[in-house]
C-alpha cells in the first residue's frame, strides 16, 4: 500500500518515464509536441491516457458539457467508424455514456484497451507504454482525417 506522497511519487515517474520513451520512439522522436491530446482544436473533444490498477486505455472524449453538441459530434463519429477504427483489429469500444471519475461529469467515450495491467506493477510499465504509443498513434491519424469535417458539423 503506498501513502499518498508515495502515490504521487509513482505518478510522476510513470509519465517522465513514458516521456523519455516517446522521446526515443522513431515515429516521435523528431516532433515537436508529441501528442495532440486536448489541442485537438475542438471544444470539448480530447484525445486521452488512462492507466489504473487493472487496465490502460487510449481514448476519444467527447467531453463537451453542451449535451446536445456532445451528442451530435458521438453521432457524427458514428458515421465515421470505418475511419475511427481503421488499424484496430478488434475495432474501439463505443461508450455512450461515461461518468468521469475524477470529475462526475458526463462525457462521450471511444476507446481501445490493454486489460490486467496494474500501474502499480512497474515491472508492467514498458508493455503499458507500447500499447499507449501504438494505439494512441492509430487513434490520433484516424481522428486528424476527420477533424475539421467534425469542426464543421459542430459549428
Amino acid at each position: 500500500m503506498y501513502s499518498k506522497e508515495e502515490l504521487r511519487q509513482l505518478k510522476l515517474d510513470f509519465w517522465q518515464l513514458f516521456d523519455k520513451r516517446c522521446s526515443v520512439h522513431p515515429e516521435l522522436q523528431y516532433r515537436k509536441r508529441k501528442w495532440v491530446l486536448h489541442k485537438t482544436k475542438i471544444k470539448g473533444v480530447a484525445l486521452r491516457f488512462d492507466v489504473s490498477r487493472k487496465d490502460a486505455k487510449v481514448i476519444l472524449e467527447l467531453g463537451n458539457k453542451n449535451e446536445n453538441k456532445r451528442l451530435k459530434a458521438y453521432e457524427f463519429l458514428e458515421k465515421y467508424k470505418p475511419v475511427i477504427e481503421d488499424g484496430f483489429a478488434n475495432g474501439l469500444q463505443w461508450d455512450f455514456l461515461h461518468e468521469r471519475e475524477d470529475s462526475g461529469a458526463e462525457v462521450c467515450r471511444i476507446y481501445t484497451q490493454l486489460e490486467g495491467v496494474d500501474f502499480h506493477r512497474q515491472n508492467q510499465w514498458p508493455d503499458i507504454f507500447n500499447f499507449f504509443i501504438e494505439n494512441m498513434l492509430k487513434l490520433e491519424h484516424n481522428f486528424l482525417e476527420i477533424r475539421d469535417l467534425l469542426q464543421e458539423e459542430l459549428k
